[in-house]
């Protein structure tokens, strides 16, 4: 199985980034591909912008990975109860190109805060758009409190009742049973 993993922040120092790559980590024998979403930096969209440059080659880039991908995940980040501007413009972009972005994958959505609300504002966003644009949500998390509930020397999950959450939300991009987990230990 093929994962094409990514936090939608532009923080070099994301804990979304942070979440999505345990996350994906999980799925035994799966080759993950992480993305960082500064190496797809493009203008701000406007129609006005792409009749003058046309289509930007990161957007079609982002398109491609996830055709070749069997599944995605991403954690996003919140800003003011909502994407932030660097996910948004991407997928804007990437949208003209393909309106059908997610191209039918399965997927599994996350997101996290320092706070107690753990980004649930902009995951609710995400996952109730991503079927628009054929995106197969299997399950979506939101972990609270960050900074209490992971272990940043281990690179894990500490909270053992969110984390057997995760385990359940990421094992449900098998519906063909041919990945196993790995129990976090």
């Amino acid at each position: 199985m093929k994962i094409l993993a990514f936090a939608a922040s532009n923080s070099r120092k994301s804990i979304n980034q942070q979440l999505v790559r345990y996350a994906a980590g999980l799925v035994a024998g799966a080759e993950v591909e992480m993305l960082d979403l500064n190496d797809y930096e493009m203008p701000l969209f406007s129609e006005d912008r792409e009749a003058e440059i046309g289509q930007p080659d990161q957007a079609r880039a982002i398109i491609n990975k996830i055709a070749d991908s069997d599944a995605v995940m991403i954690a996003f980040a919140e800003h003011n109860g909502s994407y932030s501007a660097a996910y948004k413009n991407i997928f804007d972009w990437a949208s003209r190109i393909h309106q059908q972005v997610f191209q039918n994958k399965p997927m599994v959505l996350l997101a996290t805060s320092p706070g107690p609300g753990g980004a649930a504002t902009v995951l609710t966003t995400a996952t109730t758009s991503a079927p628009y644009f054929a995106g197969d949500v299997k399950a979506s998390l939101s972990v609270p409190s960050f900074y209490d509930n992971f272990d940043m020397e281990q690179g894990r999950i500490s909270n053992d009742a969110i984390n057997q959450q995760l385990i359940e939300a990421v094992n449900r991009l098998r519906d063909d049973n041919t990945a196993t987990l790995q129990q976090a230990s």
